[in-house]
């Protein structure tokens, strides 16, 4: 059993103006996510999911003022980026980034050497890629393009879940993978997501505005989160309210 605990988590994030004051961004999240829990995380623009997401990874721009992060009971807060991927962390990004002059298959190839702490054997490498592609219909010619350079939005999705696939993380943060994929890039990126909670027993952490990635993606628990601190949890039938009903109740009840 794997266990991803958040406490009390306050967050800044440093403006772009290096005179600027940090913005205070997350005011006290408090959230625990364990091996084969799907946790579903919506909110309205601007509440904080990313900065949540953003501060479990270790991006730099984001800094945890006060609260703890564990993983199994390993403070989080004191490794590196490269240390929680290790550890069994993984982000798959909002707007993944493009890598020029790095091929995917070479820049899976070392994620997945540093991860697992040795290089994998070429013949078995070779085998679990082309499963890993084909289940996501990429085309095996993509892994000699540089990373996410000339991707459409639908192909990068589909190469973070790839990178999901070969990484085999303990617990997969998923920020707005639903973001700018039809319907179909949706469906082979959602079932990417559910053979991987299958195969690993992981835990997943699905940040989302829309209810129709979780037509695909079942959660257990779904949490909304606004102005920096989650609000209110139930199960899926939350995520039905929030489609009828948007985010008024939780926002005005914030408000006041």
């Amino acid at each position: 059993m794997t266990t991803l605990e958040i406490r009390d988590l306050h967050v800044d994030v440093t403006q772009t103006d290096p005179d600027a004051e940090p913005i205070h961004i997350l005011k006290g999240v408090d959230l625990t996510i364990n091996s084969n829990e799907t946790h579903a995380i919506m909110g309205p623009n601007g509440s904080g999911k990313s900065t949540l997401s953003y501060a479990i990874a270790g991006h730099p721009k984001y800094t945890v003022t006060s609260g703890t992060i564990t993983l199994d009971g390993e403070d989080v807060l004191a490794m590196s980026v490269d240390e929680r991927a290790r550890a069994g962390l993984f982000l798959a990004m909002q707007y993944p980034v493009e890598v020029p002059g790095v091929s995917m298959s070479n820049f899976l190839r070392s994620a997945v050497t540093a991860v697992r702490g040795e290089a994998p054997k070429l013949r078995h490498w070779v085998k679990e890629t082309r499963t890993a592609m084909a289940e996501l219909e990429i085309d095996p010619a993509f892994g000699e393009r540089s990373v996410n350079e000339g991707f459409s939005g639908g192909e990068k999705k589909r190469h973070e879940i790839l990178q999901l696939s070969l990484l085999k993380p303990k617990v997969a943060i998923l920020d707005e993978t639903d973001s700018g994929l039809d319907v179909d890039a949706l469906r082979i990126v959602s079932e990417g997501v559910n053979r991987y909670k299958e195969a690993e027993n992981g835990g997943i952490l699905l940040i989302t505005h829309y209810t129709r990635i979780l037509r695909y993606i079942k959660p257990d628990f779904v949490h909304v989160f606004v102005n920096g601190r989650v609000v209110e949890s139930a199960g899926p039938e939350l995520a039905d309210e929030l489609e009828e009903n948007g985010y008024e109740r939780f926002t005005s009840a914030v408000a006041n």
